[in-house]
């Protein structure tokens, strides 16, 4: 299984801009699902004193690896930010 579709599309709402990444691997593996790969990816991209409602805060959608196929409750989607009301990560899905 490749995980998903191994990619990770970054898009700057500022700008205008997209770019598509390779997903890493180790990042799959080892923080398998949208919400642990969502977690990783806000914790990394983040400085620590941001704003939460600064235009800096990150919108991550993300699916896990069962998605696209007939196994029950595999189309969720995760969405994860940083919350104005905690400070931390907040995400729903």
């Amino acid at each position: 299984m490749h995980g998903w579709t191994g990619k990770l599309l970054r898009i700057d709402l500022t700008s205008r801009t997209s770019c598509d990444e390779e997903l890493p691997h180790d990042l799959r593996r080892l923080f398998l699902g949208g919400r642990g790969v969502n977690s990783r990816l806000l914790y990394t991209d983040l400085m620590p004193q941001i704003d939460p409602l600064s235009s800096e805060n990150r919108l991550i959608f993300g699916t896990g690896p069962l998605s696209g196929t007939l196994c029950p409750s595999s189309p969720r989607c995760t969405v994860t930010a940083l919350s104005p009301l905690t400070g931390i990560l907040g995400d729903a899905n």
